[in-house]
């Protein structure tokens, strides 16, 4: 039997209209993407505690303020009581 090369999945062909991808001065890809989208998936992960979200960890990502005073707003109110 003969080996099969391994391949790398690049995602789907056609991109989505509301992904942006822009370069930065570092020569890194930044990508901005609705919510929506991954949210669900990295809920799922974490559920799953799959291993990949380790490598990610201690990356920084760029929010709204509305959504950060949200979450804040959240944070604070879904403390136990004592």
């Amino acid at each position: 039997m003969g080996r099969t090369p391994l391949r790398i999945y690049y995602g789907p062909q056609e991109e989505s209209r509301d992904v942006q991808v822009s370069e930065t001065r570092q020569a890194r890809r930044n990508v901005t993407v609705p919510l929506s989208e991954i949210l669900p998936l990295l809920a799922d992960a974490v559920e799953s505690d799959r291993t990949w979200l380790r490598d990610f960890r201690d990356d920084e990502v760029t929010i709204s303020m509305d959504l950060y005073e949200v979450i804040l707003a959240y944070q604070h109110y879904r403390r136990p009581s004592a």
